[in-house]
């Protein structure tokens, strides 16, 4: 029988038994045994932001004479090491732990703390060489740190969505001018209205696309404003009077972003707003981009009982029982992801309102959410612009014979004949099956010439009398 290899660790509660060869500590160790909820570690992106914050922190701390440039050094290396993509399978507290986030942070003080220590040659669990309070959390407080992780994290995830979603956008675009000439008919409670063309339905994805693509983009703006100095509750308790700004300034540095330390340290504590504002116009994108979606599988529904307008690529058998069934699988996933997407949202709303005093303690499953939104809404998007959009197909023969038999097209003579009269013709054409066009011409209302005029299809979609 194996034996695991143990050290002993001791924190204010007591000893607890860690496995010998594990970078993390005590801390995490008791959240390990506290927590056994989902098995989901924290996102990849969140153990970067935190690593980040260490990192900067160790600079800072250095810079104004505070820590031993010798230990800051070891900090700074082992923060690299991890950032590599080194230690990863030491990150091991559950995505729903104790309040705030205090886990997440001793994990993170602990992991690059016991490499330090073996990078300055000792063995893990020597804490007199490198400290994970002392040192590593120098001049921090999960609560200052973990809202702060949270706003790099958002912006990094972010930023990674929104080239997929311009992607998405121009390929509407181009879907757009590719069927400007199909004339179909338009659809207004799901019953026949005025002729439209398939690619104005698309220019119309296309700019709510871009204006959410905007919202987004402006939704960001209050992440980048930090609230790291405040420490425990806001007034920079153990801190250095200049450790504010140039803790912004090296976390600028290390992560790449641009950051700015807050206007006020008590507001970006207490407030979950920033977070709020990216959740929610991530939420209203996906209300929108399932409305794209379900017109989509509409117009591709059939293909011999439905509209069956476009065509769209198939990736997949349909059906295990029915032979030749093609199904919209892209945007069924779509669907799917759009609907978590919004449940996300709702768990962010609902922790966003539960702060209390000085602190909300419900970060850790607000950043889950968050990061798990987007990753999975670039993800499915990627997916769906490529394997899906990007390769329908118009079935123009069909949709010019929609338009063509549609009764809306009578709308055009309103000007002409009226309301009233046209309403009939309307009618009749529904009663007897016949085109609009036939019950014109049976009625002898206007010269052949005049109605081919007036009823050009192409110029119905346009503005005009």
């Amino acid at each position: 029988m194996k034996t695991t290899r143990l050290r002993i660790e001791k924190d204010s509660l007591g000893e607890i038994e860690i496995p010998y060869e594990a970078y993390y500590g005590v801390q995490t160790q008791r959240a390990v045994h506290n927590f056994p909820v989902s098995g989901w570690k924290a996102h990849p992106v969140m153990v970067d932001a935190y690593v980040y914050i260490k990192k900067a922190a160790a600079m800072t701390n250095a810079e104004l004479g505070l820590l031993n440039k010798k230990i800051a050094g070891a900090i700074v290396k082992a923060a690299d090491e991890v950032l590599k993509g080194k230690y990863r399978e030491h990150f091991v507290v559950d995505v729903y732990q104790a309040g705030a986030g205090t886990s997440h942070n001793m994990n993170t003080n602990e992991v690059l703390a016991n490499r330090g220590v073996e990078i300055l040659g000792g063995r893990r669990g020597d804490y007199k060489i490198i400290n994970p309070n002392d040192h590593v959390n120098m001049a921090q407080s999960t609560n200052d740190t973990f809202p702060t992780a949270m706003r790099l994290a958002s912006l990094i995830m972010a930023q990674r969505l929104m080239p997929v979603i311009k992607h998405f956008q121009k390929t509407l675009e181009r879907k757009a001018k590719q069927f400007a000439k199909v004339i179909k008919s338009g659809r207004t409670h799901l019953q026949d209205a005025a002729p439209i063309t398939l690619g104005q339905e698309f220019e119309g994805y296309a700019e709510i696309v871009a204006r959410h693509y905007d919202l987004i983009l402006a939704s960001q703006k209050h992440l980048a404003e930090l609230g790291i100095g405040g420490t425990a509750v806001g007034t920079g308790l153990n801190t250095h009077a200049k450790y504010r700004n140039l803790m912004a300034k090296n976390l600028s540095k290390v992560s790449g972003l641009k950051l700015r330390p807050t206007k006020n340290y008590f507001e970006s504590m207490q407030s979950m707003m920033p977070f709020m504002e990216l959740s929610s116009a991530i939420n209203n994108f996906a209300i929108d981009m399932t409305k794209i979606t379900n017109d989509l599988r509409l117009l591709a529904s059939g293909p011999t009982t439905g509209f069956a307008e476009i065509i769209m690529p198939a990736v997949q058998p349909g059906s295990s029982i029915m032979p030749g069934k093609v199904n919209p699988s892209m945007a069924e996933m779509m669907n799917q992801v759009l609907y978590q997407v919004m449940g996300n949202n709702h768990t962010v709303m609902m922790c966003s309102q539960a702060g209390q005093l000085e602190l909300n303690v419900m970060m850790p499953v607000m950043i889950f959410n968050i990061v798990w939104m987007i990753e999975i809404l670039k993800n499915a998007l990627k997916a769906f612009d490529d394997k899906c959009v990007a390769g329908l197909i118009a079935d123009e023969k069909k949709c010019r014979d929609y338009a063509e038999k549609s009764i809306s097209i009578v709308t055009a003579l309103n000007p002409i004949i009226g309301y009233a009269r046209a309403a009939e013709i309307a009618k009749e054409s529904v009663k007897t099956h016949r085109s609009i066009m036939d019950v014109i011409r049976s009625k002898n209302i206007m010269p052949e010439k005049e109605l081919n005029k007036v009823l050009d299809l192409m110029k119905l979609t346009k503005p005009g009398l």
